[in-house]
């Protein structure tokens, strides 16, 4: 039991491991922005997958919509439209360096498992970006 007159303890910022400032521009996206950007991107591949099957429902196929609207964007750009709109990116571990198409496709893959996206570090990473060695920052 702590006495009253001891020392509060030290809480270590989120990112502080990897490198990254505790808030503002560089620092890590929260869990919900995350969430709202998976969203986005997720609507935005339903929505062009109903295009191409239409009058029919897009089922799978918006999913494979997603993998290639996400892969793409990742690593053209480093972030996907929903990232974009949130004003986030994916962080590679060597600065000013693009996301290798390997990277991409591993962390998408283990994105649409949705699982290890929603298994998160003390620093709220999920799995798909531990395993990759990535991370999504605000911009």
């Amino acid at each position: 039991m702590a006495r009253d007159d001891a020392q509060p303890s030290q809480e270590r910022a989120r990112g502080a491991a990897l490198g990254l400032p505790g808030t503002g521009p560089g620092s890590l996206a929260s869990f919900g922005q995350r969430v709202v950007a998976f969203l986005v991107d997720a609507l935005a591949a339903a929505l062009i997958a109903g295009l191409v099957t239409a009058p029919e429902l897009p089922r799978n196929w918006s999913l494979l919509a997603f993998v290639l609207i996400t892969v793409v964007f990742l690593v053209l750009a480093g972030q996907t439209p929903g990232m974009r709109v949130l004003g986030l990116r994916l962080a590679h571990p060597e600065p000013e360096r693009r996301i290798a198409l390997w990277r991409a496709l591993v962390r998408t893959g283990l994105l649409v498992l949705l699982v290890p996206a929603l298994v998160v570090d003390i620093d709220g990473r999920g799995l798909h970006d531990r395993w990759t060695s990535t991370a999504v920052i605000r911009d």
